[in-house]
């Protein structure tokens, strides 16, 4: 299988635990034997494994990035999708399935990929419960203030 990456200026890759950056053009490059690869972009800091997706995230891309940790992980990574699927409803639980039928077959890059809605809708979700706690901040704030001048 080929895989031919076209890389932005200073776009960071890392190729079997390798970390490699891009110079400051744009450039292709094809890989011609089966590697891991994850793109700088789809990974997560270790800072932001906060959440129980995103520590699911950042555990399975550590099994990607890190093949020497794989075995230490796979059982940690089951167990966090396996919580996530009670947590989770049709049609995010697919996802979450997907992700740990990879996981099992040793294909950490599509366990990511599939993840990767589920960490979206969370990050929805967090964004959805902040705005409704700040509105309801600012009621709670308002009221006593209309009550003392009433």
């Amino acid at each position: 299988m080929v895989l031919k990456l076209t890389l932005k200026p200073y776009e960071r890759i890392i190729v079997n635990g390798c970390a490699i950056r891009n110079s400051g053009r744009r450039h292709s490059i094809v890989i011609e034997e089966q590697a891991d690869i994850v793109r700088g972009k789809d990974l997560l800091d270790a800072s932001q494994a906060v959440t129980v997706v995103n520590r699911a995230y950042f555990l399975i891309q550590t099994a990607l990035t890190r093949a020497d940790l794989r075995e230490k992980l796979v059982p940690l990574i089951q167990q966090n999708l396996a919580e996530l699927a009670t947590v989770f409803g049709p049609p995010t639980v697919h996802h979450i399935f997907e992700a740990a039928n990879f996981v099992s077959k040793s294909d950490y890059y599509k366990a990511l990929k599939h993840l990767k809605p589920v960490l979206e809708y969370e990050h929805e979700l967090l964004n959805h419960i902040a705005s409704t706690n700040d509105d309801g901040e600012d009621d709670a704030e308002e009221a006593p203030k209309v009550a003392a001048t009433g």
